[in-house]
């Protein structure tokens, strides 16, 4: 029977951003299952949609044995810590060298690839080359990536194969796990590494230009799955994640198989050029005014995607610039109970709001001024008086496509309004990819006329089909938009940061 160790270390970078990922953060989780090692990782991972899920789904249907070791995950935030990569990396080794003592197959590995840690700019690529040293050059390493991945030279050669996610937002996450399946199959069945090809894009690709909703990703991508079946190749393009400041950030696309090369520079040819890449954004106030605009003319909801916040970018999901616009225009008087946005991550404001009761009002400031990437802070907290709408535990199943039958923990929660407009605020962070973290909080978004989101596209899977228009607004915030304004360090002096 084939025998073959799966692990996963799930986690994008944002070297800009202002918290660290401690091991705190890889046991709580928040938006991924927290830390679990051993058979539990199967118990807890199977049947969800993420990447190791999908490939312990096909290893069954294979009837591989699978030696489950470590899987961690945190929200994306600022560099990982030296001592939660060594807890990770030191766990998922130990298990590997027991695995090798009664004979091992292959390793698969659920990784992000935008990793960056305090002392190792490619995680990823480090994990991995201790794994090939442990184990030689005999013992199959593939990996699944996020369509994010800034991935490397060193992830690449040390690995026998490597396959990404091709949507965004990310609704085909097991699916890659069965695609990573297949390359291990392919890679135990040859008894060799397949050919490789890569081509590296020389700029930057800014996260709002990503989705594969949209033209143009929607358009290559296609092409890359037509391209997989014409060559034999397992064909795949990381847009990269544009905020991790370390050489080899960037988009690139590579394959394996025979006829990797012509399949690659076909689809190169159709996504390397710069015109097609390049994002439209609204500054928070005109975004407020375009909305009003356009609910006053349509019955579905305008959707307002508040990205230099994301906390799926490593964001906090606490400033208040898209609040004071939609106050400052008058949105919750000309459309009251009809204006949401969420979640704000508030865990002081969650808790007053729980304790007081739905009915009660509160007194309080909610929010965070926080450092943003131009200098300076994001605007100020807002104070006021607030009437608590719902209350809730913060559990909350998710029922949208993106993360569907994943159940998470967002802490105390509550749906707070002020002026007409409703807040929902959590003690958690958790990106808005899905309508039941509105409806945790008896906010039903569907029924309202203007919904801002903290999100920069995952929201788009489980709102653009409620939605008349979406805009997407640039309120000051850690998160750059647009990967030219961020203060590069790293970055390689070939590679542009804008198309």
């Amino acid at each position: 029977m084939t025998r073959i160790l799966i692990a996963g270390y799930q986690h994008e970078t944002n070297t800009f951003a202002p918290s660290l990922a401690d091991w705190a953060a890889f046991n709580t989780g928040e938006a991924f299952p927290a830390y679990v090692r051993g058979q539990a990782m199967v118990d807890q991972l199977t049947g969800v949609n993420i990447p190791i899920g999908g490939f312990i789904d096909q290893a069954r249907r294979w009837q591989w044995e699978l030696l489950p070791s470590a899987w961690a995950g945190a929200s994306p935030s600022s560099y990982v810590t030296q001592d939660a990569f060594e807890r990770i990396a030191q766990a998922i080794l130990q298990d590997a060298q027991a695995a090798m003592a009664h004979g091992l197959d292959g390793i698969y590995l659920d990784l992000h690839g935008a990793a960056v840690a305090e002392h190792a700019d490619d995680s990823e690529g480090e994990l991995i080359a201790r794994l090939r040293q442990l184990v030689g050059p005999a013992v199959p390493i593939v990996a699944s990536l996020d369509l994010h991945a800034n991935v490397t030279a060193r992830m690449l050669r040390e690995s026998d194969g490597l396959v990404s996610y091709r949507t965004y937002p990310h609704v085909d996450m097991a699916a890659t796990g069965e695609l990573a399946a297949q390359l291990m199959q392919r890679r135990l069945k040859l008894g060799r590494k397949e050919p490789l090809h890569v081509q590296r894009f020389p700029y930057l690709i800014a996260l709002n230009a990503q989705s594969t909703w949209m033209a143009p990703a929607k358009e290559v991508y296609e092409q890359l799955i037509a391209l997989d079946r014409e060559h034999g190749a397992m064909l795949s393009f990381c847009m990269g994640f544009p905020a991790s400041d370390f050489e080899e950030c960037g988009p690139v696309i590579w394959a394996h198989g025979e006829q990797a090369r012509m399949a690659v520079e076909r689809l190169y040819a159709s996504a390397g050029q710069p015109d097609l890449w390049r994002p439209e954004w609204l500054p928070a106030r005109e975004a407020v005014s375009q909305a009003l605009s356009l609910a006053a003319q349509h019955t579905a909801p305008v959707v307002l995607a508040d990205t230099q916040d994301n906390p799926g970018a490593g964001g906090d999901s606490n400033t208040t610039g898209m609040l004071h616009a939609l106050l400052q225009q008058g949105a919750g008087r000309q459309f009251p109970q009809q204006v949401a946005l969420g979640l704000l991550y508030d865990p002081e404001a969650a808790r007053m709001a729980c304790e007081a009761g739905v009915g009660a009002q509160i007194e309080c400031s909610l929010g965070k001024a926080v450092p943003i990437f131009s200098g300076g802070l994001s605007d100020p907290p807002l104070q006021g008086r607030f009437t608590v709408r719902a209350i809730s535990d913060g559990r909350c199943r998710l029922l949208g496509p993106m993360m569907k039958g994943s159940t998470i923990q967002t802490g105390p929660s509550a749906c707070l309004e002020i002026e007409g407009i409703y807040i929902a605020v959590a003690s958690g962070k958790m990106q808005m990819l899905d309508r039941e973290l509105f409806r945790a909080v008896g906010i039903h978004p569907e029924h309202m006329k203007i919904v801002v989101v903290k999100s920069s596209n995952h929201f788009r899977a489980d709102f653009t089909p409620i939605a008349s228009h979406v805009l997407v607004a640039k309120a000051p915030g850690p998160m750059a938009a647009d990967p030219g304004d961020l203060p590069w360090k790293k970055l390689s002096p070939q590679t542009r940061t804008r198309p």
